[in-house]
Parts: C-alpha cells; structure tokens; sequence
C-alpha cells in the first residue's frame, strides 16, 4: 500500500501550495525549467534545499547523493549519476551557479571517520565514501574527539567537492570565463545556521551577518556542535 503519510502530504499540497501557485507550475510546465542555480546536497532527509533556502518550484536544479560529494571527471565507468546531472545543467539547462552544501553530522562522513562503520569495501556506499580520502588526507590523521575530527572532514569534503568541479572541462572552461561560479555552504541541523566559503581563503563564516536570535552564534572550529 501506498504510505498513508505521502497522500495525505499531497492532498496539503494540492490545496495549499499548488491552488496558490499554479500559475506557476502551469508556465513550467509549457516553457520548462530555466534555474540559474544548481545544489549538490546529501540525500540525508534532514536537508531538504527546497526547504533550506525556501525556495519556489523552478528556482533549484537539486541532485543529492550519500555526503553530497562530487567525483573527479573520468568516463570510464559505467554510471555517473552526479556527473550526468552536472553535465545537463551546465551545458542543457546553463546554470549560473553551483552550490555543494554539506552539513553537521553528516552519517555518510560519519561512516568514514568512524574505523568502527559497518562498511563493506565491495559494495556501494565504502566504495563511494572512498571519493573523499584525498579530503582526509589533507586534514591529516584522527587526533582525540571523533566529533570535532568529523566536522573537520565534513569543511574539507565539501573543498574537495568544489576541486573535482574543476576536472570537468565543461564547468572549467566556464569559470574561467567568468560565466559560472562555484560555492561551499554547510548547514548546521541541529542550530539552523549556514556557513558559506570564502573562494579567496577557503574558509567558511556565517552566511548572514546578523542572525536571527533565536540562532545561536558560532564560528566554523564549533561546527561539530551544531
């Protein structure tokens, strides 16, 4: 049987969100999607883009996958799903901008941290957490509390991200042209605040400078509290 929670979320949004929007979703509907954005996001139900950035149907063009990461460009596998997805939207759809947003307590990153994750080097998700071993790397070995490790690797997971981008030619040669741009962002679940990267230092700071109260403060060395 269908989930009882899915129809009944639909038959909200029929009466709510799609009567109020429908002139909308009409236009989409017969001139397609022309968003200037593009989100790599984790596939963690607790991260929603649309949610996020509140955003309107038509304004993101989303893919999320297990730690939202990006591999580097090669065509010698059989199946790219991210890279197909970035593929169309920088030459189909022509976006203006890519977002990769990690997130606080991520599992996937959690899992490759963790010596104890119950991953299997053979099967889909070890093999797809290996994309970010060149991110730990950098960061150098596990040193005392594995939450602060994490989100350490959670900041530089989403930097690696941003340099697999640029072995795609076809975003490459659109950054250097100045007609794309890439960006880092991470959200914290638990307190509700979002780091974006600075392109010049590599460093993530806050992306509003006068937050709402009822968000706590916090500089990016506390993001394993969020």
């Amino acid at each position: 049987m269908f989930p009882t929670r899915l129809t009944d979320g639909y038959r909200s949004f029929l009466d709510e969100r799609f009567a109020r929007e429908k002139g909308r979703y009409e236009q989409l509907a017969e001139k397609g999607q022309s968003p200037e954005i593009m989100l790599i996001g984790c596939c963690d139900s607790r991260v929603s883009p649309e949610v996020i950035f509140d955003a309107s149907p038509g304004e993101l063009f989303v893919v999320r996958n297990v730690a939202n990461l990006v591999p580097p460009y090669e065509t010698g596998g059989d199946y790219h799903g991210t890279s197909a997805a970035l593929e169309f939207a920088v030459q189909a759809l022509r976006v203006k901008h890519i977002v990769v947003m990690g997130h606080a307590r991520c599992g996937g990153i959690r899992a490759f941290a963790d010596d104890t994750a119950p991953l299997s080097p053979g099967d889909f998700i070890g093999r797809w957490m290996n994309l970010i071993a060149p991110a730990a790397e950098r960061i150098g070995p596990r040193q005392g509390d594995l939450a602060e490790y994490q989100a350490r690797l959670e900041l530089a997971a989403i930097e690696n991200s941003i340099k697999n981008l640029m072995t795609f030619p076809c975003v490459r040669i659109l950054v250097e042209r100045g007609k794309l741009q890439l960006h880092g962002a991470y959200f914290g679940v638990a307190s509700g605040v979002l780091l974006v990267r600075n392109p010049e230092t590599g460093t993530f700071a806050p992306a509003l400078e006068n937050m709402p109260e009822r968000v706590s403060m916090f500089s990016a060395r506390d993001a394993g509290s969020l």
